[in-house]
């Protein structure tokens, strides 16, 4: 039989190391049970909640075509009129593969800790072409701007309160929020993570997303600052980042509430250091 002094004489003399001491409080072999009991852990250690995803397909007329929509909230809390933020894909992306750096598990983490209010995020396939309508009848700004409002509100959710890209996406965040400043329906915050900008035609007119450096130009949000509108912007790069020369002038140009240039490339190790951020940002910004 297993006593309480022998579990603390086993403590006492370094016995367990980090891995066997979770291992043992995780078993269920007598001595698990009583380290359970000195250590007051009643029961089997609970296993860490994860977010409730679902994906639906659904006909986007704008884009004309059946698209994957993805819904990602916190476990437990009411889903009725929740705060959703569209989460946008890099190119080459779908929905399935839009939330980086383990932002899931970040989110229930800050949920269940009070850090930030409850909110969830909402994903669509966008396509390659930075989020507009460059193929006529393929419109995905139309599908975020009319379409995902309307998704939501089936599925009970509440509208969209922010806009966060990575890479392509993050292009897509500030032309989106420009989009809504312009229809005079602001968003409380925009969240670009290693956002595209590409600062010459001749690297950009490789991705085959404009028809022209014209209609480049009329979108590109380097070029257009001053119709962004007054939504809080938060940026986020690393040193080694591909589009760094693009988005260092962006933070040089423009107010933001978040201006983080930190080591690391265009990859999930680097969002894995920023999205704790990032969710802190969007969580100060959600309706009450």
């Amino acid at each position: 039989m297993v006593t309480r002094r022998t579990v603390l004489n086993a403590l006492g003399g370094g016995v367990l190391a980090t891995a066997g001491l979770t291992a043992a409080l995780h078993g269920n072999a007598p001595f698990g049970e009583a380290l359970r009991h000195v250590l007051g852990v009643a029961g089997p250690v609970p296993a860490v909640k994860r977010a409730v995803v679902r994906v639906d397909r659904v006909r986007s007329h704008h884009r004309g075509r059946d698209v994957d929509l993805l819904t990602m909230v916190p476990p437990g809390v009411p889903t009725r009129d929740l705060p959703m933020a569209i989460l946008l894909h890099g190119r080459f992306g779908t929905a399935r593969t839009a939330a980086i750096g383990g932002m899931s598990e970040v989110l229930v983490g800050a949920v269940s800790r009070r850090q930030v209010p409850p909110f969830g995020f909402v994903a669509v396939d966008g396509g390659d072409h930075y989020w507009h309508e460059n193929v006529p009848g393929d419109d995905p700004m139309g599908m975020l701007l009319e379409e995902v409002p309307r998704w939501l509100a089936e599925r009970g959710f509440g509208a969209p309160f922010a806009c966060v890209g990575v890479s392509m996406g993050g292009f897509g965040a500030l032309l989106y929020g420009r989009r809504r400043h312009e229809r005079r329906e602001p968003v409380k915050a925009i969240a670009a993570i290693s956002p595209a900008l590409i600062t010459t035609w001749a690297e950009m007119s490789t991705r085959n997303a404009f028809r022209g450096p014209e209609q480049w130009a009329s979108l590109d949000p380097l070029k257009n600052l001053d119709k962004l509108g007054d939504a809080p912007i938060g940026v986020w790069t690393g040193d080694r980042d591909r589009f760094i020369e693009g988005t260092r002038k962006f933070i040089a140009s423009t107010r933001l509430a978040v201006a983080s240039v930190t080591p690391g490339g265009h990859d999930d190790a680097f969002y894995r250091k920023i999205v704790a951020d990032v969710i802190r940002f969007l969580g100060k910004r959600v309706p009450r």
